[in-house]
């Protein structure tokens, strides 16, 4: 774990201020908030489960779909624990070291789950256009060779962002109006000029979403191209199922998040709370949905979980 030199003007802590305006509404937040997080977490948790146990399952395809599940529950586990403190014990303090590698920890694991979807759908790729190939291509240990890189990449991308905070003084103000430590949330109570963290915000932004959503509009581009032409119907059927799953995830993945961040960025006439909700359930989306369309469009890991459901 990076270790952030803080000055002697830090505060000890910052304030998490919640949903500021709605602090009244906190518990009742909290019921929506809580239900996505325990019941993407059970289905996550029931996917790794259920790959884990079952040999038929050890295969690249799902082996990515645990990787997934993992991304999925790191961003999450690094907001709503905290989150749901604020909002039931009014717990709204969080030393400045906890920031900033709360910091750490959402905007890695969110790099990271950009770069599995990126070899899914390269995966797709390979599927489709190289069929015969496939299995000489994408084996587990490429796989996990391409999830390691995703998450070196995570790191590299990531960490100077918490090492510029951290080498920066603070203003007196210490109230984050925020539910967890957002990288310009954080940035925005420094004295000095942020105009290197907003550029360092604005480059990874565009590098991460820009780049991968490239690569895989390129994979699909490419698929696209091969299924055309195909001369079956039956063909064309089989290669938009396959392909269907994994479009879905990236919708679910990446609507929210791009929403969010042009909202935040370019919505100054939307009311803070909204800004913060938006940026909580961005978080939540992806969670409590990708295993339930990985459980129901992917037949071998849905016949699974059912046999495992059966036997309870």
């Amino acid at each position: 774990m990076a270790s952030f030199n803080l000055t002697p003007s830090d505060p000890p802590t910052f304030i998490l201020m919640g949903i500021p305006g709605l602090e009244a509404a906190h518990v009742l937040f909290s019921i929506p908030f809580s239900m996505f997080y325990l019941l993407g977490l059970l289905g996550n948790v029931t996917v790794l489960f259920v790959v884990g146990k079952e040999q038929t399952l050890h295969k690249p395809m799902y082996l990515l779909i645990c990787m997934l599940a993992l991304t999925d529950i790191s961003v999450s586990a690094s907001v709503m624990p905290k989150a749901l403190c604020i909002f039931w014990f009014n717990m709204k303090d969080i030393t400045v070291a906890g920031c900033l590698t709360q910091t750490f920890f959402l905007h890695a694991s969110m790099v990271m789950h950009s770069a599995v979807l990126v070899t899914m759908a390269f995966d797709r790729y390979v599927a489709i256009c190289n069929p015969l190939r496939y299995t000489i291509i994408l084996t587990n240990a490429r796989v996990a060779k391409l999830g390691l890189m995703g998450l070196i990449r995570a790191v590299v991308f990531i960490l100077p962002g918490p090492l510029l905070l951290s080498r920066q003084p603070f203003c007196d103000n210490f109230m984050i109006p925020h539910t967890y430590c957002e990288y310009m949330a954080v940035a925005k109570m420094l004295c000095g000029d942020t105009t290197v963290n907003r550029m360092y915000d604005l480059v990874i932004v565009s590098v991460v979403i820009g780049l991968d959503l490239t690569l895989i509009a390129l994979s699909y581009g490419l698929i696209i191209r091969t299924v055309l032409r195909i001369s079956s119907k039956k063909a064309h059927q089989k290669a938009f199922n396959t392909c269907t799953t994994h479009i879905c995830v990236i919708l679910t993945s990446y609507t929210p998040s791009l929403f969010s961040n042009l909202t935040h960025r370019f919505g100054q006439g939307i009311a803070p709370h909204i800004h913060i909700i938006l940026a909580n359930l961005y978080l939540l989306i992806p969670l409590m949905l990708n295993p339930v369309i990985y459980g129901v469009k992917t037949k071998e890991l849905h016949d699974k979980v059912v046999k495992y459901i059966c036997r309870i």
